[in-house]
């Protein structure tokens, strides 16, 4: 492996047992039937969180999408909420991917999270899955009293092709005016299908571990299917980020989205968007997964910590302290 010297020594053990990508259609079965397998469901009512499953109607003549709801058990109104989107390059993945951590956000910032479970590419190509969080976000904000919360306090974020969907949604939300959304939180998001491009030569240090470039042309060919890029499909083409919410983008010095969540990052903050970027040296994508290391116990703190700050959230100090 040419940039193992690289990996944190935390890590190395982790990025090593992953097996390596080779997508295909074919086989996009049989990988989300082992994403599945591999998701691991906490118990919220002991973190004092109330997880249920809601189906929102479909927006753009899409399909009825079907969402995790966690909500913190104490009773509140005008609470701040998140809408978060999970991974899985827009071909793999489901919201309970991300339920423990969602649950310890709802517990520990006393944030209600929405987890949509958007249809997956290449069987729903760009809008479908663009279309289903959209749909997530006009349910919260619709039915805001009944659950709880404010709907000028809202987060949209999500992870890889999530956080990529959530820069889109963002844009896209930006530019209808309906609604402003309070803060935008992505972790290593795919934004840009340049890189996949014939000719484009990415840095060779990038992306050797869990999301490869190989990897990358497939998940982008999936969900724009024959689709002309452009934003918000491609959050990275949109000709203006002017006008977005406060940003953080969180990302390993190793992962293969660096160079285009750095640039992503810069006209940000040339727009005029107060953002925060932090690069977790050593650290491929995906590293997170790897619980045990410390760059990823840094890591969970940044993230719970730029979500609160952005949220004018309070950590809940019991749930801190156990």
């Amino acid at each position: 492996m040419k940039t193992r010297h690289l990996v944190d020594p935390e890590l190395i053990a982790f990025a090593e047992s992953f097996p390596p990508l080779d997508l295909k259609p074919e086989i996009l079965p049989a990988m989300r039937e082992m994403s599945a397998s591999m998701n691991v469901m906490g118990d919220p009512a002991q973190s004092g969180v109330r997880r249920r499953e809601v189906t929102v109607p479909w927006r753009a003549g899409g399909a009825d999408v079907r969402c995790l709801v966690y909500e913190p058990e104490s009773a509140g109104n005008d609470r701040p909420a998140f809408l978060h989107i999970h991974g899985g390059g827009y071909v793999v993945g489901s919201p309970e991917g991300s339920d423990l951590r969602n649950t310890r956000v709802a517990s520990m910032l006393g944030v209600v999270v929405v987890s949509p479970d958007y249809r997956l590419a290449p069987e729903t190509a760009y809008p479908g899955p663009l279309d289903d969080c959209a749909a997530a976000l006009d349910w919260m904000i619709a039915n805001a009293s009944s659950i709880g919360i404010d709907p000028k306090r809202i987060a949209v974020g999500g992870d890889s092709a999530g956080g990529g969907l959530a820069a889109g949604l963002v844009q896209r939300t930006r530019d209808e005016g309906k609604v402003k959304i309070a803060f935008q939180h992505l972790v290593y998001p795919m934004l840009d299908d340049r890189t996949t491009a014939e000719g484009a030569t990415p840095d060779p240090v990038l992306g050797e571990y869990i999301w490869t470039p190989d990897s990358n042309r497939f998940g982008w060919a999936a969900y724009l299917g024959g689709t002309e890029p452009a934003a918000p499909a491609v959050p990275a083409r949109a000709d203006s980020l002017e006008g977005l919410p406060p940003t953080w983008i969180g990302i390993g010095g190793l992962d293969l989205f660096l160079d285009e969540n750095m640039a992503y990052a810069r006209r940000l903050i040339a727009a005029g968007v107060a953002t925060e970027f932090i690069i977790y040296p050593s650290a491929y994508h995906g590293f997170q997964f790897d619980a045990s290391a410390s760059v990823t116990k840094r890591f969970e703190r940044d993230y719970l910590d730029s979500l609160a700050r952005g949220l004018g959230c309070v950590m809940n100090a019991a749930v801190v302290a156990r």
